[in-house]
């Protein structure tokens, strides 16, 4: 069987993440790694949402706590986030990125300011049909592609992980990586469910601090129901 770097480099993904592929490899079977290379590659190229916690449709729609309407609903929101933030500064757009879950927003990236921090909520909370907005963006001078590769890889190795475990209904969570820190958020089915998806992300290597954003499918927070 083909070696997942081979394989990322079939993928014509960033040659940056190879040694932190490579550096992992003893210690996980082809299986894993080589569907964790084809999260990489889903996610690099903008459809990882697809796969773990975006809009499901078929069989995958019956595991997904959110009304199809809600999914829906969630896409719009983030088109105008993105439109509005174009409008207003490419460089924070190109800084920040946004998770919404039936109205909640998480606010995720790095910027060096803090009033770009501030301004990021503030552009947000302008979004038609936003109910929270969670605002985890750092104020950091850490980035580079070193660490974004390192980073992606964390959170696709722990998207492999929750896809795996027959434990955990992965359609109803988004995770991202930022300098280290796993931000989970989603719909849990219940706290033993959470435990595993934070546990397993505590076991990926170079992962600093576990950031969850999840709340309960029973949380009185969501939106009612059709």
């Amino acid at each position: 069987m083909q070696h997942p770097v081979g394989v990322l480099m079939t993928l014509g993904l960033d040659r940056s993440i190879f040694k932190i592929i490579a550096s992992s490899w003893p210690a996980r079977s082809h299986k894993f790694m080589l569907a964790a290379l084809m999260l990489s590659a889903l996610t690099l190229g903008g459809c990882g949402e697809l796969l773990i916690g975006g809009a499901a449709t078929g069989a995958t729609a019956a595991l997904q706590e959110r009304s199809i309407g809600d999914a829906v609903d969630d896409l719009t929101i983030r088109a105008e986030l993105n439109q509005l933030f174009f409008e207003d500064n490419v460089d924070l757009l190109s800084s920040v990125s946004f998770n919404v879950i039936e109205g909640r927003v998480l606010l995720k990236g790095s910027v060096k300011k803090q009033e770009d921090r501030i301004h990021a909520l503030e552009l947000t909370w302008q979004a038609s049909g936003v109910r929270e907005v969670i605002n985890e963006i750092q104020v950091t001078d850490q980035g580079g592609i070193v660490n974004y590769a390192r980073d992606t890889w964390i959170s696709t190795q722990l998207k492999a992980e929750i896809l795996f475990d027959k434990g955990v209904y992965s359609i109803n969570y988004n995770v991202e990586t930022i300098n280290g820190t796993v931000y989970v958020v989603g719909i849990a089915q219940d706290q033993a469910e959470l435990d595993l998806v934070i546990e397993h992300a505590r076991r990926i290597k170079n992962v600093k601090k576990v950031v969850s954003h999840v709340i309960m499918k029973d949380d009185p927070r969501r939106t009612p129901g059709p």
